[in-house]
């Protein structure tokens, strides 16, 4: 598609946007100034000039469609995210106007007081009638809606086909089998990760306590209890952590990896497998191992089963404290239109949030075929309490694991302690 028809299809949902009805009564600012410099906060991929280039592309029409207004957009790392949005919160004068942020940060970050209540807007948006139900729930606390999803996440089994073809090698169907392929990589290759794996990698790990049927927590409407110390949750943590090993990835060089890790390991072709997101499909290309690897959902516990994937993903949200009320709400629904969104899945493989969008980016690319199927197969997802992003913040979980992958804890004793930290965090929220 050449440019030109992009910018005039990116103008044109700006003018939509532009003749929604526009509140204010929420904005802990009295400001709504139409001329200026809006900040915009993005998170920083692996590989991230592909997402730039988008970007780029949607603030050059947003700025020609808005006589005045500049746009500054910063890219912050995800890990850190935690203590920049904090400070942000804290401090509006340094905060930004629009924000991209994690599905699993929405409630706490209501209830700090930080995001912007969207509903009128959201609701009178044209293009949020085709919002796939579980992306609008990722922006919605107590009925009122927070911001625009801007792409789904799942994760899946990404391995080297060359190395499995040398080695004659058979793709897992089962968590064990997963485990003992990933050791014979390690004893042929002693160059390789067999499956790198992460201690601060926590949604690398979850499937593996989902799978062997544990859970994060229990309970509903805001009342939680952690369940990450029950006997079924422990038999997946055992499972992970079995993992960090000189047989597989020394927990030495691995216990410290996040999920950027893992996949820039993967892609710089230093592992057999990874556990990466359909997100992770853009850095997998541009890397050494292009050509030469596919992807499969992860297995589960029993043969030809899926293990239940985190339902990830980012939203973009307008800051309650911006000066630029209306313009800011119109830049995020740009950043999150279905034109970005398409776009952003051909320049990085971020599944779009619309479900029409999403059926013809699957229906032209058959890498997201694993994806959809992990999808379809069931999904989980965190507590909805704002007590999450607290556990998230203090690495409740990674210090779990880590404390495991060590040799300081045992299972036993790290996932209790982390069950008291959590149901700590639980009663701080009410």
């Amino acid at each position: 598609m050449k440019p030109s028809v992009r910018t005039a299809a990116l103008l044109t949902v700006l003018v939509t946007a532009a003749c929604a009805p526009q509140t204010s009564a929420n904005s802990s600012s009295d400001k709504d100034e139409k001329t200026g410099t809006l900040r915009v906060w993005l998170f920083r991929e692996v590989g991230n000039d592909p997402k730039q280039k988008v970007v780029d592309s949607v603030v050059g029409a947003f700025e020609k469609a808005h006589e005045g207004t500049e746009v500054e957009v910063e890219y912050i790392p995800v890990d850190t995210r935690a203590q920049r949005v904090k400070a942000a919160f804290n401090d509006p004068e340094s905060a930004p106007d629009v924000m991209e942020y994690g599905n699993t940060d929405t409630a706490g970050y209501v209830k700090d007081g930080g995001l912007l209540d969207v509903t009128r807007e959201f609701t009178a948006w044209k293009e949020a009638g085709s919002t796939d139900p579980t992306a609008r729930q990722s922006v919605t606390v107590d009925g009122k809606v927070y911001g625009a999803p801007f792409y789904v996440g799942v994760r899946a089994l990404y391995y080297r086909t060359d190395v499995f073809d040398e080695l004659g090698l058979k793709v897992p169907k089962t968590m064990a089998e997963l485990a003992t392929t990933a050791r014979a990589i390690r004893a042929a290759e002693p160059g390789l990760y067999g499956l790198v794996v992460g201690g601060a990698y926590t949604y690398g790990a979850m499937p593996f306590v989902w799978a062997h049927g544990g859970e994060i927590a229990t309970g509903k409407n805001g009342s939680y209890a952690s369940a990450i110390d029950s006997a079924a949750a422990q038999k997946g943590i055992k499972a992970y952590t079995s993992l960090f090993g000189d047989d597989n990835c020394p927990a030495a060089k691995c216990a410290g990896m996040g999920g950027n890790d893992t996949i820039t390991a993967f892609a710089a072709g230093k592992a057999g497998m990874a556990i990466g997101g359909d997100f992770s499909h853009t850095a997998v290309e541009a890397g050494k191992v292009k050509g030469r690897y596919a992807v499969v959902p992860l297995p589960g516990v029993t043969p030809g089963s899926i293990a239940p994937a985190f339902a990830g993903g980012n939203n973009i949200g307008v800051l309650k404290s911006t000066s630029h009320r209306t313009l800011a709400v119109e830049l995020m629904e740009a950043l999150a239109s279905k034109r970005t969104q398409a776009q952003l899945f051909d320049a990085m493989g971020f599944l779009p949030t619309f479900t029409d969008v999403r059926e013809a980016a699957a229906a032209r690319e058959p890498f997201v075929k694993p994806f959809v199927q992990t999808l379809a197969a069931g999904t989980r997802f965190v507590p909805a309490s704002p007590a999450w992003s607290q556990i998230d913040s203090r690495l409740v979980l990674p210090t779990m694991f880590q404390e495991v992958v060590s040799g300081r804890k045992d299972v036993a004793a790290a996932s209790s302690e982390a069950a008291r930290a959590m149901d700590d965090a639980f009663a701080d929220a009410g």
